[in-house]
């Protein structure tokens, strides 16, 4: 095998585990929690480097290296064991698993859907560190801003800097005392202290006091030389730190609004939902469940079920749950209304209400109660999903009634799960609802 082989079997590997990814929504294993994703992959050989053994034959050798007449150009030759059909055996055989976590299958199923579905923030918010950009008095050591430190002190070793040489020679000036040189500095913006010119003053030999007539001949004879001239020529010897010029950083405090969703799923358990149906049901809400999970920050999840009346269940009941009595999904709603409304206000939460059954109904429920109800209960995004192995039956008309009264809303969609290859196409279904939405 080549470098060019290798490298093409290492890039088809990433496109195989989507593939794995939607064989398992439509037959995977459906039992696992929303924990890591465990997905079943089929072993996938990768490519690998085999060295010819010198005496087992080869290109150029003889005997069975050498093709007959009438053989195939590159037909492979049959390896021993090959082509025998053998015996079923009874041995259980290997199986991997590629482990995902919510936000990765999310991710993948974006990927695969061509979704971009971005997580809608509500009112409520969260407290989180952002970046070291505040300042305190105090604080540990390991956050003092050392560059705003020696900024601070160098600002105050600038303003204080002077040419001492300079007036120096301006004390030297004929008649020159002590307090006229401190105001002629002064006036001419140079930052020396009278304690300084007293000192200088004094240090200044008799000899020397007169050597020039006027300031302005002083001026004509001695250069001022410009601080940051001086700067360059000598560095700086020492910077002057103060306290008061200490900052701790830390971080401020960002707001955020909170990407947290309610999740209620509905499901149908009358006595028409046959193990057929219920099987649909849930292959068409685990992966659902699972993508929610990893797109927010807080997914909570209500679970429902009914036949004639309506009530709340664990997820593991709702999961495996058996069918018997009638149908009034208008029940649901009800119990979800109250629900939303008690626990997971509209202002506070973004709310997905999800339902599955077969699209059978008591008689005038869907238009009288189920519609009104949908259009009631605030959601990002309400969905039927009708569950019919067969394709239809003569009295399921709960999905077309609400796709007829209601499928021109932006946040309502209406899927149809004949058997498990659909249930890709009913969860994009589901989802680019709330994408374009």
């Amino acid at each position: 095998m080549g470098l060019r082989d290798d490298l093409e079997r290492y890039r088809e590997v990433g496109e195989k585990r989507r593939q794995d990814l939607a064989e398992f929504i439509q037959y995977g294993d459906l039992g696992g929690e929303r924990g890591d994703i465990r997905i079943p992959i089929k072993i996938v050989s990768l490519p690998e480097f085999a060295y010819d053994q010198l005496d087992t034959g080869g290109v150029g050798q003889g005997d069975g290296g050498t093709p007959e007449p009438g053989d195939q150009v590159g037909q492979p030759q049959p390896q021993p064991g090959e082509g025998d059909e053998g015996e079923a055996g009874e041995e259980g055989g290997d199986h991997e698993y590629y482990e995902m976590d919510p936000e990765e299958f999310a991710q993948e199923l974006d990927e695969r859907l061509g979704l971009d579905l971005e997580p809608k923030g509500k009112k409520v918010e969260t407290e989180e560190e952002g970046e070291y950009t505040d300042r305190t008095r105090t604080g540990p050591d390991s956050t003092l801003d050392v560059e705003r430190l020696f900024k601070e002190g160098l600002k105050r070793k600038l303003a204080t800097e002077f040419d001492e040489k300079y007036v120096r020679e301006l004390l030297r000036v004929e008649g020159m005392t002590a307090q006229e040189a401190f105001r002629w500095a002064r006036e001419n913006h140079i930052p020396v202290s009278r304690a300084w010119i007293d000192d200088a003053f004094e240090s200044i030999p008799d000899e020397e006091r007169g050597r020039w007539r006027s300031i302005e001949e002083m001026q004509e004879r001695v250069e001022r030389e410009p601080l940051s001239q001086r700067i360059r020529r000598e560095g700086i010897g020492h910077v002057p730190f103060r306290r008061e010029d200490e900052r701790y950083r830390y971080p401020e405090v960002v707001k955020k609004p909170q990407h947290n969703v309610v999740v209620v799923n509905i499901r149908d358990v009358s006595g028409s939902m046959r193990e057929d149906k219920r099987e649909l049901v849930e292959r068409t809400f685990t992966p659902l469940d699972w993508y929610l999970t990893g797109k927010y920050d807080t997914a909570e999840f209500v679970y429902i079920a009914h036949d004639a009346t309506a009530w709340e269940v664990e997820r593991e009941e709702f999961f495996g749950i058996r069918s018997g009595g009638g149908t009034k999904i208008s029940s649901a709603y009800e119990l979800a209304a109250e629900l939303l409304e008690e626990h997971y206000p509209w202002s506070e939460w973004n709310r997905y209400v999800f339902a599955a059954g077969d699209s059978e109904n008591s008689s005038n429920d869907t238009e009288e109660r189920v519609v009104p109800l949908m259009e009631e209960i605030d959601a990002n995004l309400h969905a039927y999903v009708e569950t019919q192995p067969s394709g239809s039956a003569i009295n399921a008309t709960h999905a077309e009634e609400v796709e007829r009264r209601l499928g021109d809303r932006d946040n309502v969609a209406v899927a149809y799960v004949s058997g498990p290859d659909d249930v890709t196409d009913a969860i994009y279904e589901i989802l680019s609802t709330e994408d374009e939405s």
